[in-house]
């Protein structure tokens, strides 16, 4: 069966739009970067609720049979969060227009903490701090309360888990730069998924941020599960993340477990503490922080992962690239975002590092990215696909051939500052990768002038190890119009003159003007 174009699994619900709108209306003089963690710890709480309430109902109808609504083991045994009585949604609706509503909710995190280590130290609990308006947090949960996410169907659809993506990505726009850090752009993350496939095995992302890549890399199974050539299989993933700032790692945590994904998230710095020195990932997706020069560098020259060469104190771009490569299993692949100037660059001894890297075979692909994709930076961004095995692991021989993809002019402006790509551009994109792998039913594979090139190890060697697409791929073919060269450029030079005419003409006027204002010579 042909690979078909992969449908959007996210299409707006409706309301996503206007529940942010009525939230953000509710922050009032609260900064974005606090107002988040309120919004985001009540979401989570409401969909454990939820859950919670859906088993409860059930153990309650079971009563007759032994079923005990009131032990949590009956909970964890169906992986649920067991919801202490102080914590459950119900109450704390109950009592939203109370001025105690604040120490009400930290209860509920605590309570709920308190009951299930795995969320130990995740939820915020300073909702009863003098400066969050009890009003507005008591309209905050009349909101949430409205968010239906308790029947079958809408836990098919992940409602709320989509919900509490799109507050994120609106958080991002919202913080900028600062906000960005945390959020990596959905169609980014659903390339670089699509793009590496990651089935089953261990995925690891080292600067894990909200977990984005793991809750695509799961829904990217669950879509796959029984259609698209693959046979339907069980979600076999195990999922390693670390996060070095601690609020967000918090959100990673929530993130996750609003979906029930499982995973070992770990705080702390992947370059010194790494918190899986022994792990080796059959997929690494990433988006590390882009040029960050307080990385450490000066106290780390001399560590084992830099086999490829030691990268520079003042960019962290080359250590993030050799610290995943050191994470890679035998048959493991990797995708991950960097600045376009990891590229090119020859700073350092980066040139050098990546030459290394192309010369050592672990180059698969380069994706150039189009611009303002991105909430963080303005910096313009590509994709690296790193693979152990180029030999064979299911796909043909690559060794000795670089894809690359120039994917610039792709995607769509959203708003005034931000583009996306299209599930169209996901699908084209990942679909030129899977042929030239040369993946089953994947279609033949043809260099396409201004989008893509299959380049020899002697052309990239030529063009100095640069890894630019744009070097590649040449320019697009201009479509003929039909138009004779002759009678073009005896139009094209008329249009000329006339607008040299009009030049002057203009120019007259304007002295003119200055003249009688006063100003002219």
């Amino acid at each position: 069966m042909p690979r078909q174009a992969r449908a959007n699994t996210a299409a707006p619900l409706g309301y996503e739009a206007q529940l942010w709108q009525m939230a953000d209306t509710l922050r009032n003089n609260m900064d974005a970067a606090e107002y988040k963690h309120v919004v985001l710890g009540l979401i989570f709480l409401k969909y454990i609720s939820d859950a919670f309430e859906e088993r409860h109902a059930q153990l309650v109808a079971e009563q007759a049979q032994g079923a005990d609504p009131e032990d949590p083991d009956e909970y964890r045994a169906a992986n649920i969060f067991w919801v202490p009585p102080e914590a459950r949604w119900a109450h704390l609706a109950a009592q939203a227009r109370q001025p105690t509503i604040g120490q009400l909710v930290d209860d509920a995190m605590a309570g709920i903490e308190r009951d299930n280590p795995a969320l130990k130290g995740v939820l915020p609990k300073d909702y009863a701090r003098p400066a969050l308006d009890k009003t507005r947090l008591g309209q905050l949960i009349d909101l949430v309360s409205n968010i239906k996410v308790g029947d079958a169907d809408a836990r098919s659809r992940d409602v709320l888990g989509r919900v509490y993506e799109y507050f994120l990505s609106q958080f991002a726009s919202a913080e900028g730069k600062k906000g960005g850090e945390f959020y990596t752009p959905r169609c980014v993350v659903k390339l670089l998924v699509e793009m590496i496939e990651p089935f089953h095995g261990r995925v690891y992302d080292p600067c894990c941020g909200s977990s984005g890549m793991f809750v695509q890399s799961v829904a990217f199974i669950r879509a796959h599960a029984n259609g698209n050539g693959h046979a339907a299989r069980p979600l076999d993933l195990s999922i390693y993340g670390q996060e070095s700032n601690y609020t967000t790692w918090r959100l990673a945590k929530m993130n996750l477990a609003i979906r029930g994904i499982g995973g070992q998230i770990a705080h702390g710095d992947s370059f010194r503490a790494d918190q899986f020195p022994d792990l080796k990932a059959d997929y690494i997706l990433a988006n590390p922080p882009f040029n960050i020069s307080d990385w450490g560098g000066e106290a780390l020259k001399d560590d084992a992962r830099w086999r490829y060469g030691a990268p520079p104190a003042g960019n962290a771009n080359f250590a993030w690239v050799q610290h995943i490569v050191h994470h890679l299993s035998p048959t493991g692949v990797a995708g991950f975002v960097l600045a376009n100037g990891s590229m090119s660059s020859n700073q350092s001894g980066e040139g050098e590092i990546r030459k290394a890297l192309v010369e050592a075979g672990l180059v698969d692909c380069m994706v150039a990215l189009p611009g303002q994709l991105f909430y963080s930076t303005q910096i313009p961004a590509c994709l690296w696909f790193l693979a152990r095995d180029r030999a064979n692991h299911g796909h043909r021989d690559r060794r000795g051939e670089i894809l690359f993809i120039d994917a610039r002019k792709l995607g769509a402006m959203v708003d005034r500052t931000h583009r996306e790509l299209t599930d169209e551009d996901v699908a084209r994109i990942a679909a030129t990768y899977h042929a030239w792998r040369g993946e089953k039913d994947a279609g033949d594979y043809a260099d396409v002038l201004g989008y893509c090139k299959a380049a020899s190890l002697d052309e990239v060697r030529k063009h100095g190890h640069v890894l630019t697409p744009g070097r590649y791929v040449g320019a697009e073919a201009v479509e003929d119009d039909g138009e004779p060269f002759d009678e073009k450029m005896q139009r094209l030079v008329g249009e000329w003159q006339a607008q040299q005419a009009e030049a002057v003409k203009l120019d007259a006027a304007i002295a003119a003007n200055l003249k009688g204002l006063g100003y002219g010579g």
